[in-house]
């Protein structure tokens, strides 16, 4: 890729912070719940917060946590490495994973596809089967979050059928949502945000909820301070990072786009839970 055209995709969403903090924000909520990364979750809030409130661009010490998360390294690697980009932490690859732009067209269908199969054709022949439908379906599936919340995690055993309530709030909580901030006080913010729906056939997007996410623990918090009016972005139950009117809209157009190519397969993985 020319110097150009890697300037071209790679401005900021949400602010100047380096990709090892931007990732650390958005992976620690899953890891303090246990269901990814290394088991050092206090010690990744730690650190992911002195660097928020001292404008640290990076941190050794995030770069080598960064490395423990299996679920989302190889999609990182796989940005990076369609792009010529060395460093799969580098800000451009991470934002792009996360919250979604334009480095994502420039991984093909095959790339995607013989990564996934690297990783999920040994859990077995139905959980194959069924991720490489989601990859070779008439959408174009890209290595967006979204996409492995909503078309690989029901394959793999990482959700469990037969609770469709339970099942749906996972899928939820588990995506990267966004949310316009109404009030923040102590270590919460008050958001409103739209949930996933199910109408038994197709997942969507709600009408609006207000919900409370986490902005700080113990003094310690991910994203940079939020005030009314702010837009947010939201993993699990904590506010990850201040988003810009384009990262807004990089987040809410990439997941809608994973949503049509989940909904136009002919076995949506979420109906294997939900249904």
């Amino acid at each position: 890729m020319s110097a150009a055209r890697t300037a071209a995709v790679g401005g900021s969403v949400g602010g100047p912070d380096g990709g090892p903090l931007l990732f650390a924000r958005y992976a620690y909520p899953p890891n303090e719940l246990g269901y990814c990364g290394p088991d050092a979750s206090r010690e990744l809030l730690e650190r992911a917060s002195a660097a928020t409130a001292g404008g640290v661009p990076d941190d050794g010490g995030l770069r080598l946590q960064a490395r423990g998360f299996e679920g989302a390294w190889p999609y990182l690697e796989l940005i990076a490495h369609a792009h010529g980009l060395a460093d799969p932490l580098d800000r451009r690859v991470v934002e792009a994973y996360w919250v979604g732009n334009d480095l994502l067209r420039g991984v093909s269908r095959a790339a995607l596809g013989a990564c996934l199969e690297d990783r999920f054709r040994p859990r077995g022949r139905a959980a194959w089967e069924g991720v490489a439908g989601a990859v070779g379906g008439p959408g174009r599936a890209v290595p967006h979050h979204s996409f492995h919340v909503l078309a690989v995690y029901p394959w793999v055993g990482l959700l469990r059928s037969g609770l469709r309530d339970e099942a749906l709030r996972v899928l939820d909580r588990c995506r990267i949502r966004w949310g316009r901030v109404l009030e923040v006080s102590g270590g919460h913010a008050v958001i409103r945000s739209r949930p996933l729906v199910w109408d038994g056939h197709r997942l969507g997007e709600g009408p609006p909820v207000v919900e409370r996410v986490v902005t700080r623990v113990d003094g310690y918090g991910l994203a940079p301070a939020l005030a009314p009016g702010d837009w947010c972005s939201a993993h699990w139950d904590w506010a990850c990072d201040r988003l810009d009117h384009r990262g807004v809209a990089a987040l809410r157009s990439w997941t809608r786009h994973q949503l049509a190519v989940i909904d136009g397969l002919e076995r949506p993985a979420p109906a294997r839970v939900l249904a």
